[in-house]
């Protein structure tokens, strides 16, 4: 009977413990041992509860026990029934000698129901002193019962406890008492309801102490309790069988009333507590994340955690995976740790419960530092200043581009985050804002690098009577083609890049006002780059010798001789030559340039 009940409650704790965890306690003896499948995975790779086999826990582990007799050696006695009469048959416990000691290691080694090993304490250590028997399990186990098979009676007043913190705090897991109100201050066979699950009980189930050797005491963690059946749901439950350690604690030995004989030397050598087997039987605690517990680096007990978790009871998701929040696999959903998404931008990332909420429960990851100039919950988009290269994939190293925008001509350093255009300022365009609009010409002024170009036309002013009618004949000195060469360079005194921005009447003068680009050469009078006047006369203007026009660019080639107005600035007249200016000139001028200074004019 004491073997098929401890067998009951074994099988009774694995239907509740790990109802809907098919194929998760272990392998088919016809399976291939080159490569047995994942029981954390099925056969298409998708993510399933597992949990470790069901075993004792306590066996070979070391028990520390506060009473062993033996030390020194001492005589005890066994009690023995022959129908109503007994007799005690008396021997001797001595620790220094193998055969007639009871060392606690018989408590948790191999029981062998023909050849009992049974550790033993003192004679008749009563009440009020206690002995203890501790258990340490070396990690977290979910605990289906404790069970101790003794060779002595079993004890009238025993308890059970159990730490969650590896022995600093205890807590009462049952009381056995024939006497509850006064050992434990607790009714006797109390009823569990669903507001005291974690609430420890006292009961005399105990009490019949026949047979005076090979009784039992088992604990059923979860029998009767109202949440059992829905042990997944039920953290209350699950907290209530977790244990570190076991300890055991013998109240008061009975002794039958045998005290009151005469001879009670012989009662006290008779009474005694022994016992031949402790179980401590469940499963290593790991949250149905891991099939097996194994032992890491410095020897300790941890689970072999899967569907992307860690800790020593898969109790925590494994870094980078924090897309949602960790939860304890079930029959019904894995729950298995999601990495967060990042495009591959982020090695790191932390979790939001507001933003995990506000997506309907799907995700709640955020990313930290985005690294290749992405920015965003999901590094999924650029940084202030780069903006989306369009020709590649989001998670491409290179996929965020600098907007590189001028820090003149621009207004921000922002771009478009999928054209890449800077933000210009007036008059200002290109995809940097590095050059003017059509319309406008350079200034000075960083605040408004670009400004309108003036529409004026010199020739506009004239009148029908004002017109010279001997044109040709005034401009004959000037006709020729107009090309750029060494001799027409070292002819002239001084050789410049003008931009044209306006010009106004002046009398006999025409006056415009012009932006000196580059100077090539120059005469006795120093010519200096920046905005300078351009003096024509009126009639070399309306003959259009030289032909000018506003909003144009142009190099002048002139002599000093031809100032005789008196005022600053540069003056041109009909002979002097005014070319439409061509970018590929500057290097040409620039060889001229070489030239003159090696005397070649």
């Amino acid at each position: 009977m004491i073997r098929v009940f401890v067998a009951w409650i074994t099988l009774v704790a694995i239907s509740v413990m790990a109802e809907g965890a098919r194929g998760g306690y272990g392998m088919s003896m016809f399976a291939a041992q080159s490569s047995p499948p994942d029981p954390c995975y099925d056969e298409n790779g998708n993510p399933r509860r597992c949990i470790p086999d069901f075993v004792n826990s306590a066996f070979g582990k070391d028990v520390r026990v506060s009473s062993t007799c033996g030390n020194p050696a001492a005589r005890y006695c066994v009690v023995t029934e022959k129908g109503e009469e007994r007799s005690r048959d008396c021997h001797t416990c001595d620790g220094s000698d193998p055969k007639k000691s009871h060392p606690p290691a018989y408590l948790t080694d191999l029981n062998n129901p023909h050849n009992l090993t049974c550790w033993q304490s003192e004679n008749y250590v009563q009440y009020p002193q206690n002995v203890t028997l501790t258990l340490t399990l070396g990690k977290k186990f979910e605990v289906t019962y404790v069970s101790l098979q003794f060779c002595s009676p079993r004890p009238e007043s025993m308890a059970i406890f159990k730490s969650m913190d590896y022995g600093k705090t205890w807590v009462p897991f049952q009381f056995y008492s024939t006497q509850c109100k006064k050992m434990y201050n607790k009714p006797s066979k109390a009823v569990i309801t669903k507001q005291n699950e974690q609430e420890a009980i006292c009961t005399d189930s105990h009490t019949d102490m026949h047979p005076l050797t090979g009784g039992l005491i088992a604990f059923s963690t979860l029998d009767g309790r109202p949440s059992a059946h829905d042990f997944d749901n039920s953290p209350v439950l699950q907290d209530w069988v977790t244990a570190t350690d076991i300890k055991v604690i013998f109240s008061r030995l009975h002794t039958f009333g045998d005290e009151n004989e005469d001879d009670s030397e012989l009662a006290r050598d008779s009474y005694f507590y022994s016992v031949s087997d402790l179980q401590v039987g469940g499963r290593c605690k790991c949250n149905g994340h891991a099939s097996k517990c194994v032992k890491d680096r410095e020897g300790n007990l941890v689970c072999e955690c899967k569907h992307n978790t860690a800790g020593p009871e898969c109790d925590r998701c494994k870094p980078f995976h924090y897309d949602r929040p960790w939860q304890r696999a079930t029959a019904r959903e894995a729950n298995e740790c999601v990495a967060c998404h990042c495009n591959l931008h982020a090695r790191r990332c932390r979790f939001n419960m507001e933003l995990y909420k506000l997506s309907g429960r799907r995700s709640g990851g955020v990313c930290l530092n985005c690294r290749h100039n992405t920015a965003g919950r999901h590094c999924h988009y650029c940084k202030e200043g780069y903006y989306r290269d369009m020709t590649k994939a989001i998670t491409h190293r290179r996929a965020c581009k600098a907007c590189d925008c001028h820090p003149v001509g621009a207004a921000g350093k922002t771009c478009n985050q999928t054209t890449g255009q800077c933000p210009c300022k007036d008059g200002v365009t290109g995809i940097t804002c590095n050059r003017c609009a059509k319309g406008y010409q350079q200034s000075r002024s960083p605040i408004a690098p670009c400004i309108k170009i003036p529409v004026a036309s010199p020739t506009a002013t004239y009148t029908s009577s004002e017109e010279p009618t001997d044109c040709d004949a005034h401009c004959k000195a000037s006709k020729g083609k107009l090309k750029v060469t060494m001799k027409k360079y070292c002819k002239k005194d001084f050789a410049v890049q003008v931009h044209v921005l306006k010009g106004d009447k002046a009398g006999e003068w025409w006056k415009f006002t012009i932006n000196i680009i580059s100077v090539y050469k120059q005469g006795e009078h120093r010519i200096r780059r920046g905005e300078q006047l351009l003096w024509l006369r009126a009639k070399d203007v309306a003959c259009k010798c030289p032909k000018i026009k506003p909003g144009r660019k142009y190099l002048l080639l002139g002599s000093d001789e031809g100032d005789t107005r008196g005022q600053s600035g540069v003056v041109a007249d009909k002979g002097s030559l005014l070319i439409p200016w061509k970018d590929l000139w500057a290097r040409r001028l620039r060889k001229f340039q070489q030239r003159d200074k090696r005397g070649k004019c």
